[in-house]
């Protein structure tokens, strides 16, 4: 899936997806499902969180 194709299923902008993928930016709760959706698969299967970051 293209970061494009991606944005536009989660509703957002490519510079969006890019931030995510750089780590510069952390989803919310409401994109994080949709990432999720779009990909098919829970959201512990996208993203993970590691304490004390």
């Amino acid at each position: 899936m293209t970061q494009q194709a991606l944005a536009d299923a989660c509703r957002v902008t490519r510079q969006t997806i890019l931030a995510l993928e750089a780590g510069r930016y952390a989803p919310s709760l409401e994109l994080a499902f949709r990432i999720a959706r779009a990909f098919g698969v829970g959201v512990e299967d996208v993203f993970h969180w590691e304490e004390g970051r």
